[in-house]
């Protein structure tokens, strides 16, 4: 597995393949795919958080079974762009994950995405309850369309240059 940017992934992705954007926290992993078009984010249910290896081996048989070609992984940058402990995690997640899969991983910043999702919940009128349960899955949406709307960029970039 390769941890690479979001310009590299463009350039390796064939048409047609899907991604899936994560939301890593400590009790839950937000997760959403996007379609084949690569346009829409779509959330998916939360996955609870285990051990490791169970965490790897659940989202590796979901990578499976929805023919995943990459993870988008949410960063979570402290406001001034500085790292803390959760950038620590999360490329230490990255790293264990490495020896489990060849499946490339991209990281995307993702301050205020948990933000933009819990106004996108409220305004849905979606409960207190029933936002606890989606936010995690909400933000990981927000994080893919945020790179699935970059790789578009890049991708009418490329047409450009080559008209």
């Amino acid at each position: 597995m390769t941890v690479l940017t979001i310009e590299e992934l463009a350039g390796i992705l064939d048409p047609g393949q899907a991604i899936a954007g994560l939301d890593l926290g400590t009790k839950t992993i937000g997760l959403a795919m996007s379609d084949l078009g690569r346009r829409f984010a779509t959330p998916r249910p939360v996955l609870k958080r285990e051990k490791f290896s169970i965490d790897a081996e659940t989202l590796l048989s979901f990578a499976a079974k929805e023919k995943v070609a990459a993870f988008v992984i949410g960063l979570p940058m402290n406001m001034d762009g500085s790292t803390g402990p959760r950038v620590q995690a999360t490329r230490a997640f990255v790293r264990n994950m490495e020896q489990k899969t060849a499946l490339p991983f991209i990281y995307w910043d993702e301050r205020l995405s948990t933000v933009a999702a819990e106004r996108a919940l409220l305004e849905m009128d979606v409960s207190r309850a029933k936002r606890a349960e989606r936010i995690d899955s909400a933000a990981a949406s927000f994080i893919l369309q945020g790179a699935l709307d970059r790789l578009s960029l890049l991708g009418r970039s490329a047409d450009d240059t080559e008209a």
